[in-house]
């Protein structure tokens, strides 16, 4: 099954915002469920604040859904507002679901003959296959080439948790756990692995931060930095939603590229033991 990937910053230019100054995210209403029939409805948005409705909606085009079995599931009662997307999931198998957005893409920026700055993909521009060795001049002055890739993903489980939708693709930046993402509590530390393109990386950049910035006076932000084995080790605070994001760059990119970077973004609930 094929899931739905658009290049990176296509996505980030198609949206009315600065990208570097908002924040996207998914939210279930629960993360754990049980029952014969069990509904959750899940927001998707991109916003100021974490988990408030501030500024605009994340399309469901960009995002997929994995059954449990690998499948790709159906968004239902799918309605698009001012400043969220709303959808309902029938979990219909027992087992972990996935959220998924996943995007990639190069992106180009270099000098004309005039001195005058030039960047490709241009803003809200989707390229198509072939568009790079089309309009990116190869000796172009002080030409610059980087591959960037985000992934954002929220976890939900009927009944107990598999861990089918949990493999890693070995693209881009993802996120390895040493705890199922639906079985976190307090009092219990967890490691959390980061790898790029399949290899756990050093020096990844990490911050966590719990639901309810809105009414508080500081964010609260946990920030932390992988190890040389590309692991932190993280204790939550409290119980409670909390958004997670991770970002990584090196030179270690395949050409036409010389630089990559990776996102990676979370939404994880932790509950009281």
């Amino acid at each position: 099954m094929k899931f739905k990937q658009f290049l990176a910053l296509g996505l980030v230019l198609a949206l009315p915002m600065a990208a570097e100054a908002h924040r996207f995210w998914v939210l279930p209403a629960a993360t754990v469920l049980s029952g014969d029939d069990p509904w959750v409805t899940v927001d998707a948005a991109v916003s100021n604040d974490i988990f408030y409705f501030n500024h605009y909606p994340l399309k469901a085009h960009y995002l997929s859904v994995v059954k449990p079995d690998g499948s790709e599931g159906e968004m239902l009662n799918l309605a698009e507002g001012k400043h969220r997307t709303t959808f309902d999931l029938n979990l219909t198998e027992q087992g972990t679901y996935k959220v998924l957005m996943s995007s990639s893409g190069l992106q180009a920026s270099w000098e004309d003959e005039n001195g005058e700055r030039k960047r490709w993909p241009g803003r809200g521009e989707k390229p198509a296959p072939g568009d790079f060795e089309k309009q990116v001049p190869k000796k172009a002055k002080n030409l610059k080439v980087g591959y960037s890739s985000t992934k954002l993903e929220s976890f939900i489980t009927a009944g107990n948790p598999t861990d089918t939708v949990l493999a890693l693709s070995n693209k881009g930046l993802e996120m390895q756990a040493s705890a199922h993402p639906n079985d976190l509590f307090t009092g219990e530390p967890v490691n959390l692995t980061f790898l790029m393109d399949g290899k756990a990386v050093p020096g990844v950049e990490v911050v966590i931060i719990p639901d309810g910035v809105r009414y508080r006076n500081s964010q609260q932000e946990i920030k932390l930095t992988t190890d040389k084995n590309g692991k932190v080790s993280v204790e939550w605070p409290q119980a409670g939603r909390y958004w997670l994001e991770a970002e990584y760059e090196d030179d270690q990119a395949q050409a036409p590229a010389t630089t990559r970077s990776g996102k990676y973004i979370a939404t994880l609930e932790v509950l009281p033991l």
